[in-house]
């Protein structure tokens, strides 16, 4: 079985393809490594036999234009993407996942591959069904394109949810096998600084005795949490079981606070200071949580609570600090 992976270098892309190996599949990688979006070379991650992965350095645009390979399985993570920060200041640069993504299911209609898993995202929900006045846990079917859509959140919303409706006109018209995941607030202990839970994680045990602390926003605005390995199981238990043309979220239905977030941080750290919002910094929209039920369907539930996730995280962090300091 051969997969590829596009975006295989990103914080996500490292934790599937290290399962798919596992899992004794033969991996192709392809990354160009964009500075900023938290991408490392596999020489600082990749552990497996290199006779099963092999590593293309290039944009995903440049290797669709190759003679088609065959593949099994294409996992398609390929996107400009990164913290609150990125998705408002450059949101013309994120535009230019439209152009990835339309090239993929290009590219796909000529190779056809044995499915493509498209990484879509919780963003292509509707932002009107997320405001402080009217919110709800967001359930697969409110995106519907037989319907009305609703508007997305920013530029990165409409590049995933226009990938979803080219992914639906490549199921229907082309009638090949396509799915697609809507991971919420994913989190772990190798994520990027640029990712709020990493950063507040390492802020706090840096801050540690101080009176105050703050989050970004209001510290109001609600996240729905799940750790990165639950993310994988979800995929690795469904990608053969979600008809054609389903989409499936990617969380735990917890709607959990930033200001809740880092009360819980520095608890476990060990003190209690008082957490209040900076409304000079970016908080996104107000209340971000996914249904679950569709998932509890298949049989799928978190094993990392947000506890035992901000421990690993906590400790990683430490571990990675005595490093530091013996290195010195």
């Amino acid at each position: 079985m051969r997969a590829l992976v596009t975006g295989g270098c990103g914080f996500v892309g490292r934790h599937l393809i290290q399962r798919l190996l596992a899992e004794g599949l033969d991996v192709v990688c392809v990354d160009s490594l964009v500075t900023g979006t938290g991408a490392l070379h596999p020489d600082l991650w990749q552990r497996f036999t290199r006779s099963r992965f092999s590593f293309h350095e290039e944009d995903c645009r440049t290797f669709f234009t190759r003679a088609p390979e065959h593949f099994d399985y294409v996992f398609h993570l390929a996107a400009l993407v990164g913290g609150r920060v990125t998705l408002e200041t450059r949101a013309l640069d994120v535009a230019e996942d439209l152009s990835v993504d339309a090239e993929l299911w290009q590219w796909a209609s000529r190779a056809k591959p044995g499915s493509v898993i498209f990484f879509s995202s919780s963003a292509a929900y509707p932002v009107s069904l997320q405001t402080v006045d009217n919110h709800r846990l967001l359930a697969e079917d409110m995106i519907n394109f037989d319907a009305a859509v609703g508007v997305p959140d920013l530029s990165y919303g409409w590049a995933k949810l226009t990938g979803e409706y080219l992914m639906k006109l490549y199921v229907e018209r082309y009638g090949r096998r396509a799915i697609a995941y809507r991971p919420f607030s994913g989190y772990g202990e190798d994520q990027d600084l640029a990712y709020p839970f990493p950063a507040i994680c390492r802020r706090l045990l840096a801050e540690k005795g101080a009176a105050e602390v703050y989050v970004w926003g209001s510290g109001r605005q609600c996240r729905d949490f799940i750790h990165i390995s639950d993310c994988i199981e979800f995929i690795w238990q469904t990608r053969e079981l979600l008809p054609d043309g389903a989409s499936l979220n990617l969380s735990t239905g917890i709607a959990t606070s930033f200001i809740q977030l880092a009360e819980t941080i520095s608890q476990q750290i060990g003190w209690q200071p008082a957490v209040i919002g900076r409304s000079s910094h970016p908080e996104g929209v107000f209340y971000r949580c996914g249904d679950t039920a569709l998932q509890r369907s298949y049989g799928l539930t978190p094993s990392i609570s947000l506890e035992e996730g901000i421990a690993r995280m906590l400790e990683h962090l430490r571990l990675e600090q005595a490093s530091y300091a013996l290195a010195m």
